[in-house]
């Protein structure tokens, strides 16, 4: 079931040559590893923790043109994003990557008038080429979003964009990378860089669950490890130049006691805006945009970001739903941005491509977006030293991409005894991977049960994670493969789950 074993592929790291050598199993890194490995060329993608365990699983959970980024100017940043956001919802992956209306509400000392608003809403379905909203009555609003505040409530926009999990969608790529040949593992620290007259010629690594040291060799090597791309790049070159500045967002999840069928988009200035999304059933708050200078790995949601997600969401969201104490779970990632200013929040949310001095590829920046025209552009980079002739850019299905209609009815033809929630949730974490999921339930119906009353995940999503996913740690099933960690749920099941390895 499902793509090879750990200990196998910890082997092949260390017995085959390599054409590229990918360091970081974010989305980005498994972006490239996925797009390369349907190219033909043997791949190797490693990373120092969990696949997505950085920012690709800390994400505002959004695939979007970016209404915010009109404001900066960055006009074709937009376009390309709309159309990457049509590409994953219509090819890529329609089961994890699901349209959403977005309210935008201008309250009293709003920092931009109705009119403006709409002449924005304009543009944005101009670059998207489809209708993607207007001004709507208060009522339709709150039709739509319950626990919006009306008082004080001056215009209120309507567009369209979509919501994902993050950290599936990463998984998706791994998965679709591992299909099609790549040798994939993670827990595998990438510690110094091996050259060969004055190139690269691939890594020495260090499997951190048993302390194996592992020679990779490869033709080329991609940096794509997001808030640590300047730490790799130099082990490459030790005066290598700071790329970038980290930017800090935290998130908040709540109980969402009634559904909303839209989100809200937040503008706190000209520039910068946070969100309320429903998402898997709660409400998502978020994000901030703070400098972060510390080391990547310690980033947390301190107290006062808590607050200031909350306050800023209290502009336009009932007070009743933001207490405090009804806190579910927080968390914070950091946004790689290109360039070494102070400014983070009005910063431009480019991608640069650097070429060190022996011939590493390092990604500076990123959208989650935008993952798959990035993974592309760094390949297209590569190829003089790959030998690649044509660069197919057509958007290709991830493994277990399907129409969600069609997938739910299959799913409940051949499991009738899924409730509703399991079945749709089901759907969107793995498409008709679900199928695979639920084979070894015939002999075992037990894996049907709950991992807890509160959540639609079903024992048999953590044996899949342990045996199928390459999860390593209960953190892995915990906060990666399912969503038990978001909704505060100590999921003791999971953690009695033995770990194959």
């Amino acid at each position: 079931m499902g793509p090879v074993t750990r200990e196998r592929a910890l082997g092949a790291l260390s017995e085959r040559r390599f054409d590229l050598l990918v360091i970081g199993g974010g989305i980005i890194g498994a972006g490239i590893a996925c797009e390369g490995a349907r190219l033909g060329l043997a791949v190797a993608l490693v990373d120092r923790a969990d696949f997505a365990s950085g920012t690709s699983s800390a994400s505002s959970k959004l695939i979007h043109g970016g209404l915010r980024y009109l404001r900066l100017g960055d006009f074709r940043l937009v376009r390309e994003a709309h159309a990457e956001r049509r590409a994953l919802m219509q090819v890529v992956a329609p089961h994890l990557v699901r349209r959403l209306s977005f309210l935008m509400p201008l309250y009293r000392g709003a920092p931009y008038r109705p009119r403006t608003l709409q002449a924005g809403l304009w543009l944005y379905s101009t670059l998207a080429r489809e209708r993607l909203g207007g001004l709507v009555s208060p009522e339709r609003a709150r039709k739509a979003v319950p626990a919006i505040r009306l008082d004080g409530l001056r215009a209120c926009g309507l567009y369209s964009d979509s919501w994902t999990n993050d950290s599936r969608l990463c998984l998706a790529n791994v998965r679709g990378a591992a299909d099609s040949g790549a040798t994939v593992a993670n827990y595998v620290e990438a510690r110094e860089l091996t050259e060969v007259g004055g190139r690269l010629q691939g890594a020495e690594a260090v499997d951190h669950l048993t302390g194996a040291e592992i020679t990779i060799s490869a033709r080329a090597v991609v940096n794509a490890t997001g808030p640590w791309v300047d730490a790799v790049r130099r082990l490459e070159d030790l005066a290598a130049a700071p790329s970038s500045r980290l930017s800090k967002g935290v998130h908040v999840t709540l109980p969402m006691p009634r559904p909303w069928s839209a989100a809200l988009t937040i503008p706190h200035d000209k520039v910068r805006v946070s969100f309320a999304v429903p998402w898997e059933g709660m409400l998502l708050l978020g994000t901030t945009d703070t400098l972060y200078d510390c080391e990547p790995g310690d980033v947390a949601a301190t107290a006062e970001d808590i607050q200031q997600v909350l306050d800023e969401a209290s502009m336009a969201v009932d007070p009743d739903l933001l207490r405090p104490q009804a806190v579910l779970s927080t968390f914070a990632g950091l946004r790689v941005l290109p360039g070494t200013g102070r400014d983070t929040a009005s910063a431009r949310r480019e991608t640069v491509l650097l070429r060190g001095t022996k011939g590493m590829v390092s990604v500076a920046g990123g959208k989650l977006t935008t993952y798959r025209r990035i993974a592309l552009d760094t390949i297209e980079a590569l190829r003089p030293e790959l030998g690649i002739h044509r660069l197919d850019r057509a958007p290709k299905p991830l493994p277990g991409a399907a129409d969600p209609g069609h997938a739910t009815r299959r799913l409940a033809r051949q499991f009738p005894q899924l409730a509703p929630d399991v079945r749709a949730h089901l759907v969107h974490a793995y498409g008709t991977l679900a199928e695979e999921v639920l084979a070894p339930t015939t002999d075992r119906p037990e894996l049907l049960e709950r991992l807890h009353p509160d959540a639609p995940e079903l024992v048999a999503q953590a044996v899949y994670a342990w045996e199928a996913e390459w999860a390593c740690t209960p953190e892995d099933v915990l906060r990666r493969r399912t969503t038990l960690a978001l909704r505060g749920l100590t999921a003791a099941d999971v953690a009695s789950i033995e770990s194959p390895l």
